[in-house]
């Protein structure tokens, strides 16, 4: 390979003026800085990142720690941040804590030296579970939660709201006995999702102990609360699923079970994953904009790293919408 000694030689320079010249640093005059990058040009030299970093005490890497790394959801969200990073010229790397707050740590402390700044989704959404985990040396945006410690930036969706919108359509659907299937309990956007259904519910219809049947946001979750709905006999005309996941399992096990998704039964669920929109019939959701929330994020966290000061309290709040499509098409009228 053509190192940067040869560059040097073949322009007629110090290697210290052609590094400097070749990583845009300013005091370096324009002529030689032409006559620098020529003859990298003629020679094919490819710059060595290592060094080059080193020089400078970057890495051009933005870390990215997620709980999982399985689903559209997280797929999603990586894609909205590879999508802004790429853009900036920087690569990201990726770790998972694999939904465990005793890995949190871990997963960050392995971070440290090798990224200019983190990304991070707390396990259950709950920045508390970091506590004590995050440097004030390395630059940090929390996604999907909000901060706790007052001066971290952050990115979040506002999950109460989407739960009141989503609750609301159904009742405005013609739904009278909307069942919940909650995510998991510790989990603070499976509470703050279960937490608006529960207020629109009181509110509208006086409804005070509505049926919340127990889930963890995973696929199998669904097909038990179809199951549990269907030999309990329990009176339901509409389901909200906690998320995407469970709605559309939920959905087929009903399906099997001979009920008409949309008029028999109205699901609706929450985050509009892409998955969503390609079932049968294609789901109501709350869109929650996951793509938007990760390239925020990182583009909060490139604010940083080019030295822009944020106030104390910078966080961004996404205020979702609803996707309504032929789930909740409507009970006819009795």
């Amino acid at each position: 390979m053509v190192t940067i000694r040869e560059v040097a030689k073949e322009a007629g320079v110090s290697v210290a003026t052609a590094s400097r010249a070749l990583n845009g640093l300013t005091n370096v005059t324009r002529e030689t800085r032409e006559k620098i990058e020529a003859a990298a040009v003629r020679l094919d030299y490819v710059p060595h990142s290592g060094a080059r970093n080193l020089t400078r005490r970057t890495t051009d890497t933005i870390g990215v720690i997620l709980p999982d790394l399985f689903g559209e959801f997280f797929s999603e969200m990586i894609r909205g941040i590879d999508v802004v990073v790429h853009r900036a010229g920087k690569n990201l790397l990726l770790g998972n804590m694999h939904g465990s707050p005793e890995e949190t740590g871990q997963a960050i402390r392995a971070m440290r030296g090798r990224v200019d700044g983190l990304l991070v989704m707390p396990p259950n959404s709950s920045a508390e579970t970091m506590a004590g985990s995050l440097s004030k040396q390395l630059p940090t945006v929390l996604l999907n939660a909000r901060a706790v410690d007052g001066h971290t930036p952050f990115v979040t969706v506002d999950n109460y709201a989407g739960a009141r919108l989503i609750t609301e359509h159904l009742i405005e659907r013609g739904a009278r006995n909307i069942v919940h299937i909650a995510g998991p309990v510790s989990n603070r956007d499976a509470s703050e999702r279960q937490r608006g259904y529960c207020d629109v519910l009181k509110e509208r219809l006086r409804i005070t102990d509505p049926t919340i049947l127990p889930g963890d946001f995973r696929e199998n979750a669904g097909r038990s609360a179809a199951r549990f709905l269907l030999d309990g006999n329990i009176r339901f005309d509409a389901v909200f699923a906690g998320n995407d996941l469970m709605a559309v399992d939920l959905m087929a096990e009903l399906r099997e079970n001979g009920m008409e998704i949309g008029r028999d039964v109205l699901i609706a669920g929450f985050d509009d994953i892409p998955l969503t929109r390609y079932v049968t019939p294609q789901l109501t959701t709350v869109h929650s904009d996951i793509t938007r929330l990760g390239s925020a994020a990182a583009l909060m966290l490139l604010r940083i790293l080019r030295g822009e000061a944020l106030s104390s309290s910078d966080g961004l709040v996404i205020a979702p919408t609803l996707a309504i499509r032929a789930s909740t098409a409507g009970i006819p009228e009795q």
